[in-house]
């Protein structure tokens, strides 16, 4: 075991900390209060490789491993939740499963300007009647000559009104139900496609997130992602892939907190001392600190298999629930040690923990990874080899 980063990664996490400290510090409680971010953040985020860190580089990526994905998660949710979100949703939702399914022409067309930061790309599963029970969606996609004619509607859509390429999960067979979900890559521009946003959320407010409607869209046969009828394990892939990057933010979160928290800690005073030198509040800073570690060492485990080619769902799904777990306790806690001043917005920790509510949710709730680690540990789930892998690391030439 190797626990030490590379000298790529230390440059990468400071080039990362160094673009949130200057760019989305300093405005993002304005954006969070907007509801948006400057789209402007976007080309930055390409010019500096973000978009496709992780993707190899004769598909336009930078061709580093999947930790460094991790690492530039991780600091982005240091700055806000938003921003690992258009991460995760755009490269380890989408390119990394194009990078997984595609075929070598959906790769040219779709992966590389994704990579380059030049197209922007979501996922489409979830439906308003089909969370966590997938088979319940009600997306459907018949085959007419060299097109599907898709039809249905997809909801709690990240970048539902800024992304180009949408990977899209539907019934091509309802009576094969799993076996009958295929995958398709659609175009914003396409006739019958259009979104909407949702207003009015609870946390993330900087993000964009909303519906995603589809009336009669005429799609290429070469646009089937993967085979008809692999839409599911092409999905739960993704997720694996998702996962990871929110857990990674996840650990960034708590990091987060913990810098406020101690900030705070050094200034504010009660009972003639500083309140970091109180039992309990001490404690809290502890527990903090115990769910970061933990939580990192978690996500960096799953990188490390995700390097090796190696199927990764159990121990993604692990750092996801707890990390997850850990992020919205930490923000609870640093809220607290705020006081009444945490409950406003001159301080971060309220959006803190608006935003640390989302990802217990999404991707998977907490209830859904309690049983599948059950299921892991009584033997009765088990991971296979799938048709197509991920690729390992480094990157064939």
């Amino acid at each position: 075991m190797n626990f030490d980063f590379t000298e790529e990664q230390v440059l990468l996490r400071k080039t990362v900390r160094q673009f949130v400290d200057t760019e989305i510090m300093p405005n993002i409680a304005e954006w969070d209060a907007q509801g948006g971010f400057d789209q402007s953040i976007w080309k930055r985020l390409a010019e500096l490789g973000f978009m496709g860190v992780c993707v190899p580089e004769k598909y336009g990526g930078a061709g580093m491993d999947y930790n460094a994905l991790a690492i530039v998660c991780e600091e982005l949710e240091r700055g806000d939740t938003a921003f690992r979100t258009a991460v995760s949703v755009h490269t380890g939702l989408n390119s990394m499963t194009l990078m997984q399914w595609g075929t070598e022409g959906q790769k040219e067309k779709y992966l590389t300007p994704q990579a380059k930061g030049e197209k922007i790309g979501a996922f489409g599963l979830t439906e308003p009647g089909a969370g966590s029970d997938v088979a319940a969606m009600s997306s459907f996609a018949r085959r007419e000559g060299d097109y599907y004619i898709l039809n249905g509607q997809k909801t709690w859509i990240s970048l539902c009104d800024v992304a180009d390429h949408f990977i899209v999960f539907a019934y091509t067979d309802k009576e094969k139900l799993h076996h009958g979900i295929s995958a398709f890559i659609v175009e914003r521009t396409w006739e019958g496609f259009s979104s909407k946003a949702i207003k009015g959320k609870y946390g993330i407010r900087a993000g964009n997130t909303g519906e995603l409607f589809f009336e009669d869209v005429k799609i290429p046969a070469e646009n089937l992602l993967g085979e008809e009828g692999e839409g599911f394990k092409i999905a739960m892939s993704a997720l694996d892939n998702g996962r990871f990057t929110v857990a990674a933010g996840a650990v960034g979160l708590m990091q987060a907190c913990i810098e406020a928290s101690v900030k705070y800690c050094q200034e504010r005073e009660t009972f003639g001392k500083p309140i970091g030198e109180h039992q309990l509040v001490g404690q809290m800073l502890a527990k903090m600190e115990a769910g970061y570690e933990m939580s990192r060492l978690l996500v960096y485990r799953v990188g490390e298999l995700k390097n090796k080619g190696v199927r990764n769902t159990r121990e993604t799904s692990l750092a996801k629930w707890q990390a997850c777990d850990f992020a919205n306790k930490a923000a609870d806690d640093a809220l607290q040690i705020h006081g009444a001043y945490g409950y406003s917005d001159d301080y971060p920790v309220a959006r803190y923990l608006r935003n640390s509510k989302a990802p217990v949710i999404y991707e998977g709730t907490r209830e859904i990874h309690t049983m599948m680690q059950a299921d892991y540990v009584l033997g009765k789930r088990a991971d296979k080899k799938l048709r197509r892998m991920l690729p390992s690391w480094p990157f064939e030439v």
